[in-house]
């Protein structure tokens, strides 16, 4: 019978391991189809960002409470699952608490007692923001912009790890106490009890040893079937983060910010216009367009940014334009030019390359006024605690709106045309620019 589990759970196991594959294949072809973008200076400045920013989440500690709580999901999240390797080397080895023989015993028992502290600390925490998000309901998470979908996807994230972490402490006071009463193969590894599972003996005292025998295996099996479930489901949700949070952490802009990136081709266009001998031959076959209509015209750091935006909502809840109930949402850009590409990967998985659907980023997903509420302040790229810079898209839209397409509201237009033919934006002449100087006089 054994040997049958065995089977079964390395079968499950390989299956598991391919579809998440597979899936992180498809999102780094997806992010890949934005344009190239070359970043690779500062090598130094950037793992800093990742150990400050990905690892130790500094900027979360701008509201301390939140980010203690937020780092002990984060902590049980990383170091519970060295747990896990236990689990995946019993179930593929058929042993039951492989390393008690590999590790001295005070030191598994630390180890065990660490992460049932753990456990309870991101059961604990993620009660807290259950309650946070449903019923205190702040602001930023019963926006509009998670309706349906997002709104869910973090709601059963937090279920689903308060479920884990019961099963992982049902399991050892399971365990613990089986080993207790000598029973079948749990008395050749006495570890005796652990910090909080313990607490759940007296719930269990009254079972015979089958039944809590079943218990704890049917408790091993749902957690490690919860374990590679939640690996397949968080390609899908916006926990992806946990996995993208590192890299875009390190590809994040390091110049001041407020600086604002030109595109070279506008910089020529001035340039031939202002003296067009300077014009190639070959310009116009080498024109490309002025900013960005679909994800193909954005970066792919644009496109890592998307598909790492934790819809915490901190960007939109301190955008100005929002704050004065414009239509703009930063945290709303993100999602949906993740959502574009997750179309036009749909779209390649279903005819082997991309086919024209009539649909683009622009017009499609985010509207003109979304765009023409930005005020290019930053506050959004602040106050992301990821690094993600929702301000690039809105800029390189505008600039399409404005350079391809000619679209921009009249106000604009008329500072266009003043800057052009006055070299300011209002309407007088140069010459006349410094007559309030012999007025003072």
């Amino acid at each position: 019978m054994e040997i049958i589990f065995q089977i079964a759970f390395i079968a499950f196991a390989a299956v598991a391991i391919w579809l998440f594959s597979k899936k992180l294949g498809e999102l780094k072809r997806n992010i890949l189809l934005g344009r190239d973008e070359t970043i690779n200076d500062n090598t130094a400045q950037r793992w800093r960002n990742v150990l400050l920013l990905a690892f130790g989440q500094k900027k979360m500690f701008k509201n301390p409470l939140v980010a203690v709580m937020h780092f002990v999901i984060y902590a049980g999240f990383i170091i519970i699952n060295l747990e896990v390797l236990e689990i995946i080397l019993d179930g593929i080895l058929g042993t039951h608490r492989l390393f008690t023989s590999v590790l001295p015993l005070g030191l598994y028992n630390f180890l065990i007692n660490a992460f049932e502290f753990l456990a309870v600390g991101v059961f604990t925490v993620c009660v807290i923001f259950l309650i946070r998000r449903n019923i205190l309901k702040l602001k930023r998470f019963i926006s509009k912009d998670l309706n349906g979908w997002p709104r869910s996807d973090a709601n059963y994230i937090l279920i689903t790890e308060i479920i884990l972490m019961t099963l992982f402490l049902t399991m050892n006071a399971c365990d613990t106490l089986l080993q207790q009463r000598g029973y079948s193969h749990y008395g050749e590894h006495i570890t005796g009890n652990f910090s909080f599972s313990t607490f759940l003996h007296p719930f269990l005292n009254g079972m015979n040893d089958g039944t809590i025998a079943d218990i704890e295996r049917t408790c091993w099996w749902l957690h490690i079937i919860g374990i590679f479930a939640f690996l397949n489901y968080l390609p899908y949700s916006k926990h992806l983060h946990i996995l993208f949070a590192f890299p875009n952490a390190y590809y994040a802009r390091l110049q001041p910010q407020g600086k604002m990136e030109n595109m070279p081709d506008i910089q020529k266009e001035v340039l031939y216009a202002m003296q067009p001998e300077l014009i190639p031959a070959d310009a116009a076959e080498h024109k490309n367009k002025f900013g960005a209509k679909d994800i193909f015209d954005l970066s792919w750091k644009n496109l890592l940014d998307a598909y790492s935006c934790t819809e915490c909502g901190r960007c939109t809840a301190a955008c100005p334009a929002n704050i004065t109930g414009k239509k703009l949402s930063p945290r709303l850009i993100m999602m949906k030019t993740r959502d574009r590409a997750e179309e036009v990967g749909r779209n390649i998985n279903a005819n082997k390359s991309f086919v024209d659907d009539g649909k683009s980023l622009l017009h499609n997903y985010i509207t003109e006024e979304e765009l023409r509420a930005c005020t290019t302040c930053n506050a959004c790229v602040e106050a992301c605690p990821v690094s993600i810079n929702p301000l690039d898209i809105i800029l390189q839209q505008r600039r399409y709106l404005i350079m391809e397409e000619s679209n921009a509201p009249q106000e604009w237009n008329g500072t266009f045309s003043n800057i052009e033919n006055n070299f300011a934006p209002w309407k007088f002449s140069p010459d006349d620019r410094d007559k309030w100087v012999g007025e003072m006089q």
